[in-house]
């Protein structure tokens, strides 16, 4: 199992197009991911589009990502850097 933090910095949050961009990458990844609201103590499967909107995660939320699998060190690693993009809006 490996995890990473990170705060989501750009103007949406993980919401509408971010959150399928997010998804999408998660989807070609073969490990189980989730990723957790670290305030709100709230964790979801990666993979899903509803579930990862239902978590809320705006700008400046601090979230959690974890993977368990065969490829969860960079199926993190580039989800992160993901996030860090800001999802190309900024």
């Amino acid at each position: 199992m490996y995890s990473r933090r990170v705060v989501v910095q750009n103007k949406t949050g993980l919401h509408a197009r971010p959150a399928s961009d997010f998804v999408s990458m998660a989807k070609k990844i073969k490990s189980q991911i989730t990723i957790k609201s670290i305030e709100e103590d709230v964790e979801v499967d990666a993979k899903s589009i509803v579930l990862l909107i239902s978590l809320g995660a705006g700008k400046g939320t601090e979230v959690e990502i974890t993977a368990k699998g065969e490829d969860e060190k960079e199926a993190v690693d580039s989800l992160v850097a993901l996030i860090e993009s800001k999802f190309g809006e900024e």
